[in-house]
């Protein structure tokens, strides 16, 4: 469900129930991968911050919301960068254009074996 000039859009939702958290959502291939990031997106390229991969979602999530769930922010991305265990993206929301990585980290796992993920504020930011 790419936007009307064909990008991936993105979602970051706001989740109160059962802990408050975040959740990350990326459209790839016809679903929307997903992050659970506990304290939300970095805002310090100093501080990264923990993400835990979640089974992906159906894309109509794009929009959804409940009494437990909002939605931050909205937009489209593009990937700045792929290897193995690391995926640096651009996150072009509502209010601003981040540049974020994704980074694997080495045998962390959580609850259900879920691998973990830091994600990383960019020092480099896209220009206005």
């Amino acid at each position: 469900m790419p936007d009307e000039q064909g990008r991936p859009q993105f979602v970051l939702h706001d989740h109160r129930k059962p802990q408050p958290h975040y959740d990350l959502r990326l459209e790839e291939g016809g679903v929307l991968r997903s992050w659970a990031v506990p304290k939300g997106l970095p805002t310090d390229p100093s501080r990264n911050r923990l993400a835990i991969e979640v089974d992906d979602h159906e894309l109509d999530h794009l929009g959804y919301e409940d009494e437990h769930k909002s939605v931050a922010d909205t937009g489209w991305w593009e990937e700045d960068r792929r290897d193995d265990g690391f995926l640096g993206f651009i996150l072009h929301g509502r209010e601003s254009v981040r540049r974020y990585a994704l980074i694997r980290t080495e045998g962390g796992r959580f609850g259900r074996g879920r691998p973990s993920w830091l994600v990383h504020l960019s020092r480099e930011q896209p220009g206005p």
